[in-house]
């Protein structure tokens, strides 16, 4: 889906790692939430409690999920689910454009 129609948005950025990765949190009629953001190059770990899928709209990254010991490689077009309650770790090789959903 390329357009969200219908939405809150927090004008108030997400910013993590001084600023290399950041996003914006859109907020859906039935109360559903996305982040939409941007990743620079580099080496980033993340935690969440709830269950993730991050589909990258564009750019190149590897994600290492927990219990995993190969990284998957994930481009445009292309996505990965987060289990809850677990980390995980990307390496950015070009800046990439992500959307985050976040499933209960």
């Amino acid at each position: 889906m390329a357009l969200f129609t219908n939405v809150d948005i927090d004008k108030e950025a997400n910013i993590y790692f001084d600023g290399k990765v950041t996003s914006r949190t859109i907020i859906f009629p039935d109360g559903t939430k996305k982040t939409l953001g941007i990743m620079q190059p580099g080496e980033y770990e993340f935690g969440t409690e709830q269950t993730e899928v991050m589909e990258v709209s564009s750019g190149k990254l590897k994600v290492l999920l927990d219990g995993d010991v190969n990284w998957k490689t994930v481009s445009r077009g292309m996505f990965f689910e987060v289990a809850a309650n677990s980390k995980f770790k990307l390496q950015v090789s070009e800046i990439t454009d992500y959307c985050c959903s976040y499933l209960d």
